[in-house]
Parts: C-alpha cells; sequence; structure tokens
C-alpha cells in the first residue's frame, strides 16, 4: 500500500487499485474535495496549480485541471515550475488557493498533490481535516455546463519570482555579478532547469548543468543526501567550480558542494543563510526537531537573537516562525524559508542569499563551513509494514530512555549529554524516520544503534 492522505495533501506512488495507490479516482476525489474546501472558505474560484517534471505529471496536472474546471474554478497553470513559484503566484494571481503536483524527495513512481491556501502556504491542519472529511464522504458537487471554470496557462511567474528575490535588500546583485563565480548545478532531471538558470544569468554567474534534461527520469535518488551525489561533487572538481548546488525536483530544498568535491550538507543551507542574515538584521530564528543543533550555536552568536524549534513539516516551521517573529527559518534538509519573500521553503532564495554571502565574506566555500560549529549527522529509515504499531514502539522507546531528556511534541526526541536521536513516522513516506546527531562518528553511531536495536527489538 503506497497512498497516504494526510492533512496537508495526498501522495502516493502511480497505479494499482484505488484506495492502495495514487488513481485517476484518487486524484479526482482528492482534489474535488479541496476544490470545495476552496469554494466555501476562500471566496474565490480560482485557483493556481504548477507540477514537476515528473513521467505522470503531466496526466496528473489533466485530472485535476479538469476537474476543478467541471467544478465551476477557473484555473492558472503554471505548467513546469517549482513549489516556491507556485506558492508565490497564488496570491499575485488573487486566487483561493493552490495545488503543486510533486511527490519532492520521493523516487520517480510516486506523485502528490499539495495544497496551499489563499496565502500561498500550506493548508493548517484544522483545514487539511476538514478536506479529508470533504473526500471521505464525497461532499462535493459539480457545475452545470454554463458555470464550467475557465483554463488560462501562464508560465511567466518563474521569472516573476527571480525578480522578486533581486529586489531584496539582502540580495547583494552588483556584488555578486562582479565575482562571476562559476558553479555546477544538479537539475535532478526536473525544473531547477528551467528556474536555476536565469537567476545564475542575472547574477552573472558562469555554470555547468547536470542532468538538466525535464523527463522525470531521476539520474539517482532525488533526495539530496551524500550517497546520491557522488557525479555532482566529481563534477565540482573536474570543472574547477567555486561550488556546486543540488535541488530536489520542485525546487524546495538546497544543499551545496564545497570547491574540494566535498559536502557542504543540507544541514548547512539553513546554517550559512541564517548567518548572513542575522548578521545584517539580528532576530529569531526556527528549525525543526529533526535539524542540526548548529543552527542554535549560530543563533546563540548573535545578541538578542534565540533559537525556537518546532515540530517537523512547513507548515510547523512556518507556524512556530510566525508566533515568535523569526527573521530566518527552515528545515535541516535544506530548506529556506525567508519571511521578507514569502512563508515557503524556497531554494531560489537560499541560492542568491548564498552567493551574496560569498560575494561579502570572500574566501572559499571549504572555508566558510569550517566556521561553523561541526556536528555530524546520521538518517536511517525503517520500513513500516502494516502489523506495526507506532505508539507502542515509541512508548517502548520513551520507557528505555525515561532518564534521559524526552521531547514528545513530534515522535520522540531523546536529548543525551553528546547528541540527540529523534523517531519518528514519515509523514511523506511508510516509513519511520531515525535521525541522530554528534560531534564524533564513534558518539554518533553508538547513538544511533542504541535506538535502532530497541526499535528492531520490538518490532521482531
Amino acid at each position: 500500500m503506497a497512498l497516504i492522505k494526510s492533512i496537508s495533501g495526498i501522495r502516493g506512488e502511480i497505479g494499482g487499485k484505488t484506495g492502495e495507490n495514487l488513481t485517476p479516482i484518487d486524484i479526482v476525489e482528492c482534489t474535488a474535495g479541496y476544490g470545495h474546501w476552496v469554494l466555501q472558505n476562500s471566496g474565490s474560484n480560482k485557483v493556481v496549480i504548477g507540477r514537476d517534471a515528473r513521467i505522470s505529471g503531466s496526466m496528473v496536472q489533466s485530472l485535476v485541471t479538469n476537474t476543478l474546471m467541471m467544478m465551476g474554478i477557473n484555473v492558472v497553470d503554471l505548467d513546469l515550475s517549482t513549489t516556491p513559484t507556485v506558492e508565490i503566484a497564488v496570491p499575485e494571481a488573487h486566487a483561493g488557493g493552490g495545488i503543486i503536483l510533486t511527490a519532492s524527495h520521493n523516487p520517480r513512481q510516486w506523485n502528490a498533490l499539495k495544497f496551499l491556501n489563499a496565502e500561498g502556504e500550506f493548508i493548517s491542519a484544522e483545514d487539511g481535516t476538514q478536506i479529508l472529511d470533504y473526500i471521505a464522504e464525497k461532499a462535493f458537487d459539480f457545475a452545470g455546463v454554463d458555470k464550467l471554470g475557465t483554463y488560462e496557462r501562464d508560465t511567466t511567474f518563474i521569472n516573476k519570482h527571480i525578480n522578486k528575490i533581486l529586489r531584496l535588500d539582502v540580495v547583494k546583485e552588483k556584488k555578486v555579478q562582479e565575482k562571476r563565480f562559476k558553479v555546477v548545478v544538479d537539475c535532478i532531471n526536473s525544473t531547477g532547469a528551467i528556474s536555476i538558470p536565469p537567476l545564475l544569468d542575472k547574477l552573472r554567474c558562469e555554470y555547468v548543468l547536470i542532468n538538466e534534461e525535464m523527463n522525470g527520469e531521476f539520474a539517482h535518488n532525488p533526495e539530496p543526501l551524500a550517497q546520491h551525489l557522488t557525479q555532482l561533487c566529481e563534477a565540482v572538481v573536474e570543472h574547477k567550480a567555486d561550488f556546486g548546488i543540488v535541488v530536489d525536483p520542485d525546487v524546495d530544498r538546497l544543499a551545496f558542494i564545497c570547491e574540494d568535491g566535498t559536502l557542504f550538507g543540507e544541514e548547512y543551507t539553513l546554517v550559512a543563510i541564517a548567518d548572513m542574515i542575522l548578521s545584517q538584521t539580528p532576530g529569531n530564528t526556527v528549525s525543526n526537531l529533526s535539524s542540526t543543533r548548529a543552527l542554535r550555536d549560530l543563533t546563540n552568536r548573535y545578541e538578542g537573537s534565540t533559537y525556537h524549534a518546532s515540530a517537523v513539516g512547513e507548515v510547523n516551521v512556518v507556524t512556530k516562525m510566525k508566533a515568535v517573529d523569526a527573521v530566518i527559518g527552515g528545515e535541516g534538509n535544506g530548506g529556506i524559508i525567508y519571511p521578507e519573500l514569502h512563508y515557503g521553503r524556497d531554494a531560489l532564495v537560499g541560492i542568491a542569499m548564498f552567493l551574496s554571502l560569498l560575494a561579502d565574506r570572500g574566501g572559499k566555500v571549504s572555508e566558510l563551513k569550517a566556521s561553523y560549529p561541526s556536528y555530524l549527522m546520521a538518517k536511517e529509515k525503517i520500513q513500516l509494514t502494516p502489523d506495526m504499531d507506532i505508539p507502542h514502539i515509541l512508548k517502548s522507546v520513551e520507557a528505555r530512555f525515561a532518564d534521559e531528556s524526552l521531547n514528545k511534541e513530534d515522535g520522540l526526541k531523546i536529548d543525551f549529554e553528546d547528541g540527540w536521536v529523534h523517531l519518528r513516522k514519515s509523514n511523506t513516506e511508510p516509513i519511520i524516520r531515525i535521525y541522530a546527531e554528534a560531534n564524533d562518528t564513534k558518539t554518533l553511531n553508538k547513538l544511533i544503534a542504541s535506538v535502532r536495536d530497541e526499535v528492531n527489538s520490538i518490532t521482531v
């Protein structure tokens, strides 16, 4: 079974049986449930959609578009685009919401519908629950032939998105242009290929693209982890580039490669951007519970700045950012959220700000990385089976480590003196995630093994 209906949308593998995988019937019903919610709550009958370059993308796009139009909803179709571009387009187009057709970092056989509100932000848990109820009850109506929605294709928003980025005070356009940086970009055969080059062109960077064909045939697992980035690391050294850039298929996650082919690391993307922002505007920062301690340590360097942690998930990070009036936030998976632009993870603004940081500071990317607190992180997965009792697993692990500092806001996070382990059920895949962090490899392996062994003893 590979269909996940959650408060943020629907995600699954293409094909198979209705209700078990992502089929045309599931797509239509979920689109209709969301469309009904838009009509009931937004006061608008317009929805913006956009997609990444997945193999199934155009088919899902057609189903979503026609379902919305048959509900009397006017569709603004950005076609091949990025998640942050769709988020920016929703309020710009005065729409009641948006649907992003992407399974983000999931492999090629997956696709998803991600739902946005009228502000272009991911819907709240309350709204998501309402939509799930509409879907379950089939509580939606379709329009008569005289009240069908209209269709408009608009591919101008990537350029509008880039222009908004370049107008930000923190982006040092002229300084970056003077440096003439050279970069290698891994586009993962998706829409990074049409969104990153025009940004780099305007910043007068020289660039080499790899995996730039938008065919959805991902050259490697699209999650930007170390084991998937060997091609990019080699290309950076081969082309004598200043650094490398990798994004996920919908361009909301961002990671860098140092000039020597070593990983800057997706966990340190947010750390570097926060360093730049806090040096100009001290204030609060936010990341989720599975993100590196390095952001907390960096934030403490700046007087008048405080770090805050949220539950995992973009909507949770955004909620916490608004509550504490954070100047920068995001997730350790390479997600940058800069409120001055919009409340959404955005790799394009992250690239522009990283280039601005390098233009200001000078030196090599590896030297920049060395200036930050040094932590090592491990990310593991345990495949879920129907008979797994997640609450029981978490309670058993909690009992085993009852003498440590525990946080149960999102799964279970165990803070040890020399590191931490976070255990939680994924919102995007049928897995349990186990993340751990420590200062050295020996301690890291020891911490994650202790929790993994406890989970395995429960599930065998």
